[in-house]
Parts: C-alpha cells; structure tokens; sequence
C-alpha cells in the first residue's frame, strides 16, 4: 500500500501544479492533480511555495479546508471510479454527476460520503462498509 507522508503529499501537488504551469511534461498522476488543482483556484496560493506548504497547518479553528487533504480526496474517488472499487462507484458516481451536472460537484458528496463512511467505521471498530458508501452515493442521486 502507497502511504506517503504529509509532506511527500504536499510536494507532490506543489510540483504537480508547478510543471503544470510550466508547460513540462507530466505524469497520468500529476495530470490528474493539475486537473483537480485547476478546479480550485482558490488553492493556488498555498501551492505556490512548496516550502511554506510543506510547513503550513490547517487547523477548524482557521476554519479553512486543507487544501491537500481536498485535493488528495479527489485524487482517491477519481482511482475509485477509474477501477470501480468498490463496485458500483462508476455507476453511482456517473449518476450523481448526471444529477447535479458537475462532476465536480458530485465528487464534493461523495467525498462527504466517504468520509462519513470512515468516521463510522472508526467509531465502530468495523471494516469499511464498501456497500454502504455506495448506497450513500446512490441516495444522494436520488434527491
């Protein structure tokens, strides 16, 4: 399992972002990032200086979102849906997006999904319930 650290993460969407602007080549991965950074302006300040990103906090207090736990959260629904796992995400998703008319959108509830998903699981002690993030998915689609 690929389990970087924080500041391998934040370096990562730095450099990502800043090849992007660069004109320079880039990786599936990086693409991917610069595609989810480019939908969020309002991150492009805290990927400007990969120095002070590395050594920035976001706390509830600041009442800020963390702009790489965000853009990682992206990065992990759009390698769910590309593998389809858990089964069914593609569908739920495609659903969702149609629904809203935004992709991006409908990453932003399943993201919520997901991470109500792990909290529960957390608090409970249980396993990940795979169908039960689906099914939260889906209900959202349906409203």
């Amino acid at each position: 399992m690929f389990a970087p650290s924080q500041e391998q993460v934040r370096r990562f969407f730095c450099e990502a972002w800043a090849k992007h602007q660069a004109g320079q080549p880039l990786t599936p991965l990086e693409m991917q990032a610069a595609d989810w950074v480019r939908e969020h302006p309002e991150y492009h300040a805290d990927l400007a200086d990969v120095e002070a990103a590395i050594g920035a906090m976001y706390t509830v207090e600041e009442g800020r979102t963390n702009p790489f736990l965000h853009l990682s959260m992206h990065l992990s629904v759009t390698e769910q849906v590309s593998i389809d796992q858990p089964r069914g995400i593609q569908a739920a998703v495609a659903s969702l997006a149609a629904r809203r008319g935004s992709l991006h959108e409908a990453h932003h509830e399943v993201m919520e999904a997901l991470g109500e998903m792990v909290w529960e699981s957390q608090r409970s002690g249980r396993p990940f319930d795979g169908q039960g993030y689906i099914d939260r998915i889906r209900m959202r689609a349906s409203r």
